[in-house]
């Protein structure tokens, strides 16, 4: 029988969320997401202006308003407290040889904070699982250079294991499926939109293997070795598998990408020109799905369910919705219930 002394920490990450959706907190969180060298990908003092200048000043009251639109009155943030809700019956599925932690990457709970926790567990090993079943510097990335960060300060550091990306979880895609079931069921949907994160181009090209990543159709219709780590063809890649599950032929769907900030180029096409053109070409239903996040949030809840589905309607639309995320679905917690177990020594 295993010594019960001796656990596998399993620490889930998500993004983040601010504390509450008042104006200071919004913009505290702002900083602190947007100081990131691995968000934007600029020099120090370019994003030191930029940020705290420009974009934390002036966004943070805007962004507070949006809040407002999911905030539970009681629970606070869908990402938070559904992020507790996964821990749990996570640390339930996995039974008394794990200790199952959540963190945030920016604000609470922090990433050091909780780690501390699991340090003085006792831990044999520590598995990390960022949500984020496509990886970019920006979100995986992130959270493991924080990782690294805090642990190379610990006198003994356990074997550590990380888990970068998920795309190509059955379980994922089918606790993906079964959110879009009832959806299904009820409606003959003329189109399906698969609406990713976007991120600028030039963080795609920064992580291309040699010279491969050209940001095209012909470079992202294949998922290789070569680009498995580039984020648009995880997404591509993400929509075809989806896509095969829901019985779907290449014209039934199609794939863009949100979030926009700044000038600069982002990765293509843009969801501003894909929800309005779905509605010249004659799409009057569409059942949108938000892919990369795996917990209802700002840009799921309110960006494709509440926006999109305004500028479908004024460009001609008559149905719009919006699948709900993964949260606390079943076979979302079996999906990295499976994934823990497979890295573990247990």
């Amino acid at each position: 029988m295993q010594n019960s002394m001796f656990k596998t920490g399993v620490l889930l990450v998500n993004l983040g969320t601010p504390d509450s959706t008042a104006v200071p907190d919004v913009r505290k969180y702002l900083r602190e997401f947007l100081m990131d060298g691995r968000v934007i990908d600029i020099s120090y003092p370019q994003r030191f202006a930029l940020v705290n200048g420009i974009i934390a000043p002036f966004r943070a009251p805007k962004s507070a308003h949006e809040y407002e639109k999911l905030w539970d009155k009681e629970k606070g943030s869908p990402l938070k407290y559904y992020g507790f809700q996964l821990r749990d019956l996570l640390q339930q599925a996995l039974g008394q040889d794990f200790v199952v932690e959540l963190a945030m990457r920016y604000q609470s709970p922090s990433i050091p904070e909780v780690l501390k926790k699991l340090q003085a567990c006792s831990l044999k090993e520590l598995i990390i699982l960022p949500l984020f079943p496509q990886y970019a510097s920006a979100t995986s990335g992130s959270v493991i250079d924080k990782v690294m960060e805090v642990v190379r300060g610990w006198q003994t550091i356990p074997s550590i294991q990380y888990i970068g990306r998920f795309v190509e979880e059955e379980l994922y895609l089918q606790a993906l499926v079964a959110r879009a079931k009832p959806y299904i069921e009820k409606e003959n949907w003329d189109h399906y939109l698969f609406s990713y994160h976007g991120v600028p181009e030039r963080q795609i090209y920064k992580g291309s293997c040699g010279d491969y990543c050209k940001i095209d159709k012909v470079c992202c219709a294949t998922y290789t070795p070569q680009n498995q780590y580039c984020y648009r063809a995880q997404c591509y890649y993400n929509s075809r598998l989806l896509a095969e599950r829901l019985g779907l032929k290449p014209d039934q769907y199609s794939t863009c990408f949100q979030s926009r900030l700044g000038k600069d180029p982002w990765i293509q096409p843009y969801a501003d020109d894909v929800i309005p053109m779905l509605a010249k070409e004659g799409k009057k239903k569409v059942l949108a799905f938000s892919p990369a996040f795996v917990a209802d949030c700002l840009e799921t809840t309110v960006e494709v369910g509440e926006t999109f589905k305004e500028n479908f309607l004024e460009a001609g639309g008559e149905r719009w919705e919006l699948v709900e995320s993964l949260n606390d679905h079943p076979l979302w917690v079996k999906c990295l219930q499976e994934m823990v177990l497979r890295r573990s020594g247990n």
